[in-house]
């Protein structure tokens, strides 16, 4: 169970790495066009696509370090993935309260749970 948590997470970067060029891709095509380099500072469309999809990897580095611990059986690192999502998803969900962190807030719940023995 604590590494299907896991693969859920990784999926959720590729999620979002997918939407970010469904909902910002001619602003993204733009910025590549233009050559990349120093094209996403403004407008601020293009600055939002940028960070969207960095967020992306980022999710799947998160979902990957995750999969590896639950592998090796390191639920310390595993409960510590879970923890600093748990918190970023947290502080993301105040902020935007209609926004994918929930489903970040979800998961990390998730696997924080996991790691200490309670799913």
């Amino acid at each position: 169970m604590t590494s299907t948590f896991a693969w859920l997470l990784f999926a959720l970067g590729i999620g979002h790495i997918g939407y970010a060029f469904m909902k910002f891709g001619k602003p993204l095509l733009e910025g590549i066009s233009a050559g990349v380099t120093g094209q996403f500072g403004a407008p601020e469309v293009r600055r939002t696509a940028f960070w969207f999809v960095m967020f992306g990897p980022l999710l799947m580095l998160a979902g990957q370090v995750a999969v590896h611990a639950a592998t090796a059986g390191d639920m310390g690192l595993y409960r510590l993935v879970g923890l600093y999502l748990l918190v970023v998803s947290f502080i993301g969900t105040i902020a935007i309260p209609k926004s994918p962190f929930l489903a970040v807030l979800l998961i990390s719940s998730l696997i924080v749970a996991a790691g200490y023995g309670l799913i």
